[in-house]
């Protein structure tokens, strides 16, 4: 139970990152996973500069926070795009991360390309060397078309090295994959090194992600699978709300709606003993 729990910033997709991180250090939390998803939510970015990213730092520590890890999803199947990744993986080291999550690319699934398991692994291969030049783990993503940890861990297996391992997302291997994180987490355990601790309400197919502990999955017994397992990693909490909440554009008023979700987690995950 000495997991480090951290909020990801993109539980505050559209507001500003000092609101985000205001939010998370009021909450009671100690440490963030900062979002770098270009086009969507840009907290960090590659193009910063190294003043920028200064204050940043800084901005954590006088919060008392601490970034373990970033955000950084690219296409990780088109080979042109691993350069952008690289540059993610740089960005990440120097917010002092320890861990870099992406998916895979299955936004550009059903566009007539066809790419296999083995391409994906050959391209994370070649990130390899930056991973290991940067100290860095990098964790895929249960997302898309690779919505179970099952599907994933043929590839991490593929890659073989400890700087590729999986993110497991807990909602979304039912809102992609159709299982229930508590079993399905089973088949892929050993390679899962950070957790995406998120909530799932409604139907399968819904977008419907709430604060953790109100939501219907078995988040309890999820983690407790995972303290006999030996699971050391982080949890990182997600909150994405329903659909309508999480793309429109943000009003002044819906801030203290996300911090009450982020506050309402934190305190659900210290009722269970988890803080």
């Amino acid at each position: 139970m000495d997991n480090k729990i951290a909020v990801l910033t993109n539980t505050y997709h559209g507001f500003t990152l000092d609101e985000a991180l205001n939010g998370i250090a009021a909450a009671g939390f100690r440490y963030v996973e900062l979002a770098a998803v270009r086009g969507w939510t840009e907290h960090v970015s590659s193009d910063m500069t190294d003043a920028q990213i200064e204050e940043v730092k800084q901005k954590l520590a006088s919060l008392g926070l601490t970034a373990i890890g970033m955000s950084g999803h690219c296409n990780l199947m088109e080979e042109e795009r691993l350069d952008d990744f690289r540059k993610n993986i740089e960005l990440a080291s120097k917010l002092g991360c320890q861990y870099i999550i992406s998916s895979t690319g299955e936004a550009h699934f059903g566009k007539g390309e066809s790419f296999s398991d083995e391409i994906l692994a050959k391209h994370l291969k070649d990130l390899v060397p930056e991973l290991e030049r940067y100290h860095m783990t990098m964790v895929l993503e249960v997302h898309g078309e690779y919505g179970t940890g099952e599907s994933l861990y043929k590839v991490t297996r593929m890659v073989d090295s400890p700087h590729v391992a999986i993110n497991y997302d807990t909602a979304n291997v039912v809102f992609y994959g159709g299982k229930y994180p508590e079993e399905e987490i089973k088949c892929c355990v050993g390679d899962v090194k950070y957790v995406h601790l998120k909530d799932k309400a409604g139907e399968m197919k819904e977008w419907n992600f709430p604060g953790v502990g109100s939501g219907n999955l078995k988040l309890k017994k999820f983690m407790e699978y995972m303290d006999s397992e030996g699971y050391t990693g982080p949890y990182s909490i997600e909150i994405e709300y329903t659909e309508d909440f999480c793309m429109r554009d943000k009003k002044p008023e819906d801030l203290a709606v996300a911090n009450k979700a982020v506050k309402d987690s934190y305190d659900y995950l210290k009722s269970i003993g988890r803080i």
